[in-house]
This record gives C-alpha cells, sequence and structure tokens, in this order.
C-alpha cells in the first residue's frame, strides 16, 4: 500500500506531518493494506467568515484493485483530528465494500470476513 501526501499551499508539508501521516493510515488500514494499492490523502486549511481560525480539511482517497476509488472526508478544527475522522470514516467504507464483495460474489473470490488477515 503506497501512501501519498498532498497539500494545498495552505498547509506546509514536512517530514513530521508525512510521518504522521503515513502512521495513522498505515495503522488504521493495515488489515486491507494487500489490497489496497494506493491511498491519496489531501490536506487544506479552509479560511471561510463561519470559522475565525479555519476548518482544516483531509480528504482521503484509497484504490483498490477492480473497484472504483472509495473517498472519505472530513472537515475538524485541528489538522489531527480531521486526520483522524477522515481515516476512520475510509476505514469504514472500505469494511462496507468488502462486506458487499463477500455477499455478492458468488465466485468465492471475495474477502472472508472471518479471515484472520481482515479481522480486527
Amino acid at each position: 500500500m503506497h501512501i501519498q501526501l498532498n497539500t494545498d499551499n495552505t498547509v506546509e508539508s514536512h517530514a513530521p506531518l508525512v510521518a504522521h501521516v503515513e502512521t495513522i493510515v498505515a495503522e488504521t488500514l493495515q488489515r486491507f493494506s494487500e489490497r489496497i494499492s494506493r491511498v491519496e490523502i489531501h490536506l487544506s486549511l479552509i479560511n471561510d467568515h463561519k470559522h475565525s481560525g479555519g476548518e482544516h480539511k483531509c480528504v482521503m482517497e484509497a484504490r483498490i484493485e477492480g473497484h472504483p476509488p472509495i473517498i472519505a472526508s472530513d472537515h475538524a478544527i485541528s489538522m489531527h483530528h480531521s486526520i483522524h475522522g477522515a481515516v476512520n470514516k475510509l476505514r469504514r467504507a472500505i469494511e462496507s465494500t468488502f462486506g458487499r464483495i463477500n455477499v455478492n460474489n458468488k465466485n468465492g473470490d471475495a474477502v472472508n470476513d472471518t479471515d484472520p488477515q481482515f479481522s480486527s
């Protein structure tokens, strides 16, 4: 699983931030790592009149072979919270996708929820 961090011009990308994001994503999505080819993370800071200090936004996109990308996002008061919120939403979306694959696949090629590789 390749993890790629992208930031816009409102967020400075530096080594500690990259390492932090990679660790959170790798740990949270570890049980799916063999099925996910890439996770792209997009970080930005949204300044608007509703939020005096701005709002941090994190969008994550997981690429799973043979399936459309799975996308999750979160807005929070801190970058840390937006990253955690987005990765947890992404994990749930991936779990849901694999559950549908398991139910709909009649060839036995689906991820089995009882497979130790994919259990919590």
